[in-house]
Protein backbone atom coordinates (compact mmCIF):
# COMPACT_ATOMS: atom_id res chain seq x y z
CA UNK A 1 0.00 0.00 0.00
CA UNK A 2 2.87 2.11 0.66
CA UNK A 3 4.57 1.81 -2.06
CA UNK A 4 1.21 2.47 -4.44
CA UNK A 5 0.61 5.36 -2.09
CA UNK A 6 4.33 6.84 -3.45
CA UNK A 7 3.03 5.76 -7.00
CA UNK A 8 0.51 7.90 -7.11
CA UNK A 9 2.23 10.87 -5.97
CA UNK A 10 5.00 10.57 -8.23
CA UNK A 11 5.25 13.77 -10.98
CA UNK A 12 4.45 11.13 -13.62
CA UNK A 13 1.79 9.16 -12.36
CA UNK A 14 -0.89 12.46 -13.61
CA UNK A 15 0.22 12.63 -17.32
CA UNK A 16 0.66 8.44 -17.21
CA UNK A 17 -3.15 7.99 -16.19
CA UNK A 18 -4.51 10.96 -18.54
CA UNK A 19 -2.65 9.49 -21.83
CA UNK A 20 -4.67 5.94 -20.45
CA UNK A 21 -7.54 7.51 -20.02
CA UNK A 22 -7.57 9.23 -23.49
CA UNK A 23 -6.22 5.81 -25.12
CA UNK A 24 -9.37 4.11 -23.89
CA UNK A 25 -11.81 6.77 -24.92
CA UNK A 26 -10.11 6.89 -28.39
CA UNK A 27 -10.83 2.84 -28.79
CA UNK A 28 -14.23 2.92 -27.15
CA UNK A 29 -15.24 5.56 -30.03
CA UNK A 30 -13.28 3.47 -32.39
CA UNK A 31 -15.28 0.45 -31.97
CA UNK A 32 -18.47 2.11 -31.79
CA UNK A 33 -17.94 4.53 -34.64
CA UNK A 34 -17.23 0.51 -36.49
CA UNK A 35 -20.35 -0.80 -35.50
CA UNK A 36 -22.59 1.84 -35.90
CA UNK A 37 -20.79 1.73 -39.10
CA UNK A 38 -21.02 -1.72 -39.68
CA UNK A 39 -25.08 -1.42 -38.59
CA UNK A 40 -25.53 1.48 -41.27
CA UNK A 41 -24.37 -0.35 -44.08
CA UNK A 42 -26.00 -3.17 -43.85
CA UNK A 43 -29.43 -1.86 -42.95
CA UNK A 44 -28.43 0.17 -46.67
CA UNK A 45 -27.88 -2.79 -48.61
CA UNK A 46 -31.44 -4.65 -47.09
CA UNK A 47 -32.76 -1.36 -48.64
CA UNK A 48 -30.76 -1.99 -52.04
CA UNK A 49 -32.10 -5.61 -52.15
CA UNK A 50 -35.55 -4.63 -51.33
CA UNK A 51 -35.67 -1.85 -54.19
CA UNK A 52 -34.58 -4.59 -56.51
CA UNK A 53 -36.87 -6.91 -55.48
CA UNK A 54 -39.39 -4.29 -56.04
CA UNK A 55 -38.04 -3.78 -59.83
CA UNK A 56 -37.65 -7.22 -60.32
CA UNK A 57 -40.95 -8.37 -59.38
CA UNK A 58 -42.65 -5.77 -61.67
CA UNK A 59 -40.51 -5.37 -64.67
CA UNK A 60 -38.54 -9.33 -64.82
CA UNK A 61 -40.35 -11.60 -62.70
CA UNK A 62 -43.20 -12.45 -65.78
CA UNK A 63 -40.17 -14.21 -67.90
CA UNK A 64 -37.84 -14.85 -65.31
CA UNK A 65 -39.98 -16.05 -62.57
CA UNK A 66 -41.03 -14.92 -59.16
CA UNK A 67 -38.04 -16.26 -57.53
CA UNK A 68 -35.50 -15.66 -60.09
CA UNK A 69 -35.81 -19.47 -60.83
CA UNK A 70 -36.87 -18.94 -64.24
CA UNK A 71 -39.58 -20.05 -66.55
CA UNK A 72 -40.35 -21.26 -70.11
CA UNK A 73 -38.85 -18.47 -72.15
CA UNK A 74 -36.30 -16.92 -70.14
CA UNK A 75 -33.70 -18.46 -67.64
CA UNK A 76 -32.92 -18.91 -63.89
CA UNK A 77 -31.24 -16.23 -62.61
CA UNK A 78 -30.04 -17.60 -59.17
CA UNK A 79 -26.36 -17.65 -59.16
CA UNK A 80 -25.28 -15.23 -62.20
CA UNK A 81 -23.84 -12.28 -60.44
CA UNK A 82 -24.30 -8.86 -60.07
CA UNK A 83 -21.93 -8.43 -62.91
CA UNK A 84 -24.46 -9.98 -65.22
CA UNK A 85 -27.09 -8.06 -63.98
CA UNK A 86 -25.04 -4.78 -64.73
CA UNK A 87 -24.30 -5.81 -68.05
CA UNK A 88 -27.69 -7.19 -69.69
CA UNK A 89 -29.94 -4.04 -67.98
CA UNK A 90 -26.86 -0.87 -67.79
CA UNK A 91 -26.63 -2.05 -71.74
CA UNK A 92 -30.07 -2.03 -72.16
CA UNK A 93 -30.57 -5.78 -73.84
CA UNK A 94 -33.07 -6.26 -70.60
CA UNK A 95 -35.77 -5.97 -70.29
CA UNK A 96 -37.30 -7.17 -73.84
CA UNK A 97 -40.33 -7.91 -75.42
CA UNK A 98 -39.38 -10.74 -77.56
CA UNK A 99 -37.08 -13.73 -75.92
CA UNK A 100 -37.04 -15.34 -79.04
CA UNK A 101 -34.67 -13.04 -80.64
CA UNK A 102 -30.89 -11.95 -79.90
CA UNK A 103 -31.02 -8.90 -77.61
CA UNK A 104 -28.78 -5.83 -79.04
CA UNK A 105 -27.19 -3.23 -76.83
CA UNK A 106 -29.80 0.27 -76.86
CA UNK A 107 -30.62 2.62 -74.40
CA UNK A 108 -30.93 1.14 -70.75
CA UNK A 109 -34.58 1.31 -69.56
CA UNK A 110 -33.33 2.14 -65.47
CA UNK A 111 -30.68 4.48 -64.52
CA UNK A 112 -27.61 3.66 -62.95
CA UNK A 113 -29.24 3.78 -59.34
CA UNK A 114 -32.14 0.92 -60.25
CA UNK A 115 -29.93 -1.38 -62.21
CA UNK A 116 -27.10 -0.85 -59.36
CA UNK A 117 -30.56 -2.02 -57.08
CA UNK A 118 -31.56 -4.84 -59.36
CA UNK A 119 -28.00 -6.20 -59.37
CA UNK A 120 -27.55 -6.33 -55.61
CA UNK A 121 -31.25 -8.66 -55.44
CA UNK A 122 -29.93 -11.20 -57.89
CA UNK A 123 -26.71 -10.92 -56.22
CA UNK A 124 -28.26 -11.78 -52.80
CA UNK A 125 -29.94 -14.62 -54.21
CA UNK A 126 -26.90 -17.18 -54.62
CA UNK A 127 -22.73 -16.05 -55.03
CA UNK A 128 -21.85 -14.98 -58.60
CA UNK A 129 -19.81 -12.64 -60.44
CA UNK A 130 -19.39 -9.18 -59.05
CA UNK A 131 -19.36 -5.72 -60.71
CA UNK A 132 -15.60 -5.04 -61.30
CA UNK A 133 -14.42 -1.75 -59.61
CA UNK A 134 -13.24 1.38 -60.80
CA UNK A 135 -9.85 0.18 -59.11
CA UNK A 136 -10.28 -3.49 -61.16
CA UNK A 137 -10.68 -1.47 -64.52
CA UNK A 138 -7.57 0.76 -64.31
CA UNK A 139 -6.72 -0.62 -67.69
CA UNK A 140 -4.76 2.52 -69.00
CA UNK A 141 -2.13 2.06 -66.43
CA UNK A 142 -2.32 -1.84 -65.87
CA UNK A 143 -2.89 -2.87 -70.22
CA UNK A 144 -0.91 -3.56 -72.66
CA UNK A 145 -2.09 -2.96 -76.33
CA UNK A 146 0.61 -4.84 -78.23
CA UNK A 147 -0.55 -7.69 -75.81
CA UNK A 148 -4.44 -7.32 -76.17
CA UNK A 149 -3.92 -6.94 -79.36
CA UNK A 150 -2.86 -10.45 -79.86
CA UNK A 151 -5.09 -11.88 -77.24
CA UNK A 152 -8.31 -10.08 -79.09
CA UNK A 153 -6.83 -11.90 -82.78
CA UNK A 154 -6.12 -15.52 -80.91
CA UNK A 155 -9.64 -15.23 -78.74
CA UNK A 156 -12.07 -13.10 -79.92
CA UNK A 157 -11.57 -12.11 -83.87
CA UNK A 158 -13.49 -15.30 -84.83
CA UNK A 159 -16.62 -14.17 -84.07
CA UNK A 160 -16.02 -9.96 -83.38
CA UNK A 161 -14.09 -9.71 -86.39
CA UNK A 162 -10.30 -8.67 -85.93
CA UNK A 163 -11.08 -5.09 -85.82
CA UNK A 164 -13.84 -5.96 -83.42
CA UNK A 165 -16.87 -4.33 -85.62
CA UNK A 166 -18.57 -7.40 -85.39
CA UNK A 167 -19.20 -10.28 -87.67
CA UNK A 168 -22.24 -13.32 -87.91
CA UNK A 169 -22.68 -16.27 -86.56
CA UNK A 170 -25.12 -19.31 -87.67
CA UNK A 171 -28.37 -19.98 -86.84
CA UNK A 172 -28.98 -15.67 -87.13
CA UNK A 173 -27.23 -14.78 -84.72
CA UNK A 174 -24.34 -12.12 -84.55
CA UNK A 175 -21.52 -11.10 -82.51
CA UNK A 176 -22.12 -7.52 -81.88
CA UNK A 177 -19.29 -4.77 -82.55
CA UNK A 178 -17.18 -3.78 -79.62
CA UNK A 179 -16.89 0.43 -80.72
CA UNK A 180 -18.53 2.72 -78.08
CA UNK A 181 -19.09 -0.53 -75.38
CA UNK A 182 -17.99 0.86 -71.63
CA UNK A 183 -14.63 -0.68 -70.26
CA UNK A 184 -17.03 -2.12 -67.41
CA UNK A 185 -19.49 -3.70 -70.04
CA UNK A 186 -16.45 -5.22 -71.77
CA UNK A 187 -15.35 -6.79 -68.82
CA UNK A 188 -18.63 -8.17 -67.43
CA UNK A 189 -19.27 -10.12 -70.82
CA UNK A 190 -15.71 -11.87 -70.43
CA UNK A 191 -16.41 -13.17 -67.07
CA UNK A 192 -20.26 -14.32 -67.47
CA UNK A 193 -20.66 -15.57 -70.76
CA UNK A 194 -23.43 -13.66 -72.13
CA UNK A 195 -25.65 -15.42 -74.84
CA UNK A 196 -23.45 -16.83 -77.62
CA UNK A 197 -20.25 -15.75 -75.81
CA UNK A 198 -18.11 -18.17 -73.83
CA UNK A 199 -16.90 -17.75 -70.34
CA UNK A 200 -13.51 -16.73 -69.76
CA UNK A 201 -12.48 -17.52 -66.42
CA UNK A 202 -9.34 -15.75 -64.46
CA UNK A 203 -7.43 -18.88 -65.66
CA UNK A 204 -8.54 -19.02 -69.36
CA UNK A 205 -7.57 -14.98 -69.65
CA UNK A 206 -6.22 -13.55 -66.26
CA UNK A 207 -7.14 -10.25 -64.85
CA UNK A 208 -4.45 -8.43 -66.18
CA UNK A 209 -4.53 -9.82 -69.58
CA UNK A 210 -8.60 -9.05 -69.58
CA UNK A 211 -7.16 -5.18 -69.10
CA UNK A 212 -5.35 -5.06 -72.18
CA UNK A 213 -8.01 -7.00 -73.95
CA UNK A 214 -9.94 -3.30 -73.43
CA UNK A 215 -7.35 -1.32 -73.91
CA UNK A 216 -6.45 -2.41 -77.19
CA UNK A 217 -9.97 -2.32 -77.72
CA UNK A 218 -9.80 1.52 -76.83
CA UNK A 219 -7.02 1.79 -79.18
CA UNK A 220 -9.06 0.47 -82.05
CA UNK A 221 -11.81 2.75 -81.39
CA UNK A 222 -9.89 5.83 -81.39
CA UNK A 223 -8.08 4.92 -84.66
CA UNK A 224 -8.93 7.73 -87.02
CA UNK A 225 -10.67 7.14 -90.49
CA UNK A 226 -8.19 8.55 -93.20
CA UNK A 227 -9.89 7.12 -95.61
CA UNK A 228 -13.35 7.69 -95.56
CA UNK A 229 -16.03 4.98 -94.88
CA UNK A 230 -14.31 2.24 -92.61
CA UNK A 231 -16.75 -0.50 -94.23
CA UNK A 232 -16.22 -2.73 -91.06
CA UNK A 233 -12.25 -2.03 -91.64
CA UNK A 234 -12.14 -5.62 -93.25
CA UNK A 235 -9.76 -4.06 -95.68
CA UNK A 236 -9.08 -3.81 -99.22
CA UNK A 237 -11.17 -6.73 -100.13
CA UNK A 238 -14.72 -5.16 -99.21
CA UNK A 239 -13.23 -2.19 -100.50
CA UNK A 240 -12.21 -3.58 -104.11
CA UNK A 241 -15.54 -5.51 -104.01
CA UNK A 242 -17.42 -2.30 -104.03
CA UNK A 243 -15.35 -0.14 -106.58
CA UNK A 244 -16.03 -3.34 -108.76
CA UNK A 245 -19.46 -3.48 -108.54
CA UNK A 246 -19.66 0.05 -109.21
CA UNK A 247 -17.50 0.10 -111.96
CA UNK A 248 -19.47 -2.66 -113.66
CA UNK A 249 -22.73 -1.38 -113.07
CA UNK A 250 -21.46 2.14 -114.25
CA UNK A 251 -19.44 0.24 -117.27
CA UNK A 252 -22.86 -1.49 -118.10
CA UNK A 253 -25.33 1.56 -117.78
CA UNK A 254 -23.17 3.58 -119.90
CA UNK A 255 -23.16 0.23 -122.90
CA UNK A 256 -26.74 0.12 -122.37
CA UNK A 257 -27.24 3.77 -123.10
CA UNK A 258 -24.74 4.04 -126.16
CA UNK A 259 -26.62 1.14 -127.52
CA UNK A 260 -30.09 2.95 -127.51
CA UNK A 261 -29.10 6.13 -128.72
CA UNK A 262 -27.21 4.79 -131.49
CA UNK A 263 -30.93 3.49 -132.38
Amino acid sequence: MKRLSRLRRHRAAGPLLLIFALFTIGTTFQLASAANSDTATVAARSATVEEGKQLFLKGCSSCHGINAEGGEVAPSLIGVGAASVDFQVGTGRMPMADMSTQSMRKKPVYNAEEVNALATYVASLAPGPDVPSDSVLNYERDGSVAQGGELFRTNCAMCHNFAAQGGALTQGKYAPTLMGVEPKHIYEAMITGPQSMPVFSDKTITPEEKLSLIKWIKAAEAEPQLGGAALGRVGPVTEGLLVWTLGIGLLIGVAVWLAMKAR
